[in-house]
């Protein structure tokens, strides 16, 4: 790996660590979320990708009481990785257009065009560990074997008891213990608190595609800073280091499968770097003209994000055929009423008045469907 977490100790310009980096950056944070970016220097003012709600503050132009809390004079060295954006422009065009179509009554301003203007790149950043690990263990290992019987049955056509052989896969287990001496490379831990909902709204990515990193492959991106410590991060280390060994060991025992893995470790010689995880980042503007922020996996080109129908258009339509169904029945009445004078007008009368049932009926459906839908997504995002 790279280096360690390295420390500034103020924002003492607009440069930070721009001799490792390669590149000029300029530390910003948005006083609505609370998330820490690094930009391209000079690029401000920019619209937090995250929330939308505030445009970014330089954080050397911010006085100390209102830095945000998780804005601390500490900045991870350059990532060690990073997936380069991979979706193609068409693939890209067709993901913007799948997100925007299929909603009934969507917002005006939910198109495929301003979806696709409003594109950002952001990385996300994850941590990379590296740690050697000392330890005694004990499971239990599985070995597939091949247990052959045979089985008599009776055939009618031919009259005759026929013998059938039959194999059958088992799993034998048997128990193992040993000392293990290992350092387990680049180990991929949250950097985020929202990294769990990110990867449940996005999908997961492909880390063989990482590559190291390069100053030219973050130019005109933004970049998110972690939010968890790698002390925070310590934790979710630890299942994934014992992943790690339960599955070195149970090749070590030339086994099939493994269960009942159980150790003692000792860590030792831990490193911390970055893999940074390429989005793209875009919204559109909801009936309240609230942005609602949009993520497209920058390897895979999934979308992720609220979708909403608009219940003003649904409003407006329903209004419309509100309307049609007042002048069906004021017809009903004027037929029902002149059908004093001439009685065939009361059969328009009858007609008029179901008309008017029917179209009243259907001026609802419009703010159903929206509800309906809304209520879906609801439900889902939550989920």
């Amino acid at each position: 790996m790279n280096s360690e977490i390295q420390t500034l100790n103020g924002y003492s310009g607009a440069a930070m660590n721009a001799i490792a980096w390669g590149t000029t950056l300029q530390p910003a944070v948005c006083e609505a979320c609370d998330w820490r970016y690094l930009l391209p220097q000079n690029s401000l003012p920019r619209q937090c990708p995250h929330c939308r709600q505030a445009e970014l503050t330089p954080l050397e132009n911010m006085t100390a009481d209102r830095r945000p809390p998780t804005a601390v004079n500490a900045f991870p060295s350059p990532p060690e990785l990073l997936i380069p954006f991979q979706v193609s422009s068409e693939k890209l065009a067709r993901a913007v257009s799948d997100f925007a179509n299929g909603i009934p009554f969507a917002p005006a301003d939910l198109k495929a065009a301003n979806l696709q203007s409003r594109l950002q790149r952001v990385y996300l950043p994850m941590w990379l560990l590296d740690s050697a690990v000392q330890a005694t263990w004990q499971a239990e290992t599985g070995f597939d074997y091949d247990v052959v019987s045979h089985q008599e049955r009776y055939d009618q056509n031919s009259r005759e008891w026929l013998s059938e052989k039959t194999t059958e896969t088992r799993i034998r287990w048997e128990p193992r213990l040993g000392r293990l001496i290992r350092a387990y490379h680049n180990i991929p831990l949250p950097a985020l608190e929202a990294h769990p909902a990110l990867e449940q709204r996005l999908g997961a990515y492909s880390l063989d595609d990482a590559e190291p990193y390069a100053p030219d492959a973050i130019a005109e991106s933004l970049l998110r800073l972690p939010d968890l410590s790698p002390n925070d991060a310590w934790p979710e280390a630890l299942p994934a280091l014992q992943n790690a060994a339960s599955d070195e060991c149970r090749r070590a025992a030339k086994a099939e499968y493994i269960r009942e893995f159980r150790w003692r470790a000792d860590y030792q010689d831990q490193n911390w770097t970055q893999l940074l995880l390429p989005v793209y980042a875009t919204y559109y503007l909801d009936d309240q003209d609230t942005p609602q922020p949009i993520l497209i996996h920058g390897q895979t080109g999934r979308p992720g994000g609220a979708r909403r129908a608009s219940m003003k258009r649904a409003q407006r339509l329903s209004l419309l055929i509100g309307g049609l169904a007042i002048i069906f029945f004021l017809g009903a009445l004027f037929a029902a009423a002149a059908s004093y004078f001439e009685e065939a007008l009361f059969a328009f009368g009858v007609l008029g008045l179901a008309l008017a049932f029917i179209t009243a009926l259907l001026a609802l459906t419009p703010i159903v469907i929206v509800w309906q839908f809304n209520q879906r997504q609801k439900e889902r995002d939550l989920s």
